[in-house]
């Protein structure tokens, strides 16, 4: 292997981890934009309280897996930044904008009260819907082939095509697939089985719906991005399959009710699909028009890039390991 691709799978893996945590970080401000038409009395506010109380120690941590990326993808692959940034800037400005208005309407929802406060928790729950869609469509963009080495296309043409559109929707669902499964492993800790049922239900709609759009993202991949898609059906494909066998005992689990596992299992159903759309994506990071080894910067930078990563493991790694075990406890305000 050599430097440049090694920097790549570390690009992928801050990728998978924004995807995970951050995900279901946004999935969860999904859940609570949806409870605002619950008709069932005071669920709406307990559901809320739920969600506060599980993103409240956590919440700001998870985008430092989005810092990383980009840093990684500025510093190692900037003859890939540049092209991406100047085709996709408007979904980008907007997945931004989005990160801004939620975290002020959580921030502000927990200071406001009355008319101000829950215009700040609505506002928090209807941004959280923004990131992952314009986030989804840069992603679909790419695999596309809609972004080309040394490059540009208009504000709209390169994301606004059925595969990233589609794809927007998907990490949409996605997120709150995975949110759904931790909430609900937050209730069970709490003992709370009402609003353990509740988000048990939602999680199995969500699954479902993942699963039909990840179909119908097939269709529309062969049309759209050929590349791809023969490479998911080929090296792609074990990596796919697991997903899917993830994914299915995922279910499963949550219909037979485990009380153990569903959030590893989510977990590595979303790793494993990651994986496998960047195993049918090598060796290009932008298909088609730009290689890993042409796109890869100095030896020096790609080298500093493996040695500060190494250090980010030993370092932050176990920190924030150790916050969200903490979180998980519940001894944390």
């Amino acid at each position: 292997m050599s430097a440049a691709d090694a920097v790549f799978v570390i690009l992928v893996a801050g990728a998978t981890l924004y995807a995970v945590f951050g995900g279901a970080d946004f999935g969860a401000g999904v859940w609570q934009l949806l409870s605002i038409g619950d008709r069932v009395p005071g669920r709406r506010e307990r559901v809320q309280a739920r969600i506060g109380h599980s993103l409240g120690p956590v919440w700001e941590a998870n985008h430092v897996w989005l810092i990383f990326a980009l840093v990684v993808l500025w510093t190692a692959f900037g003859e890939a930044f540049g092209p991406i940034m100047r085709t996709l800037y408007l979904p980008l400005a907007l997945a931004v904008l989005g990160i801004v208005l939620r975290g002020s309407g959580f921030a502000f929802g927990h200071v406001f009260e009355g008319r101000a406060g829950r215009g700040s928790e609505n506002l928090f729950a209807l941004s959280s819907l923004i990131t992952p869609f314009f986030m989804g469509t840069v992603v679909g963009a790419i695999a596309a082939g809609e972004v080309e080495a040394g490059g540009t296309a208009g504000a709209f043409e390169a994301w606004t095509g059925p595969l990233p559109l589609l794809i927007g929707v998907l990490f949409v669902v996605s997120c709150s697939y995975v949110a759904s499964v931790f909430l609900l492993d937050e209730c069970r800790r709490a003992r709370d089985d009402e609003l353990a049922a509740y988000f048990s239900r939602r999680a199995v709609g969500a699954a479902a719906v993942a699963g039909a759009l990840a179909a119908v993202g097939l269709l529309v991949l062969r049309a759209d991005a050929r590349f791809i898609y023969d490479g998911l059906l080929g090296e792609g494909l074990p990596l796919v399959i697991a997903s899917a066998l993830l994914g299915m005992l995922t279910l499963f689990g949550l219909v037979r009710e485990w009380r153990r596992g569903l959030r590893p299992l989510a977990i590595g159903a979303v790793v494993a699909v990651i994986a496998g759309w960047a195993v049918a994506q090598y060796p290009y990071l932008l298909p088609r028009t730009l290689t890993i080894e042409e796109g890869a910067g100095a030896e020096p930078a790609l080298t500093a890039t493996i040695i500060v990563f190494g250090a980010a493991l030993a370092i932050v790694v176990p920190a924030l390991a150790f916050l969200y075990r903490l979180a998980q406890k519940q001894v944390l305000e």
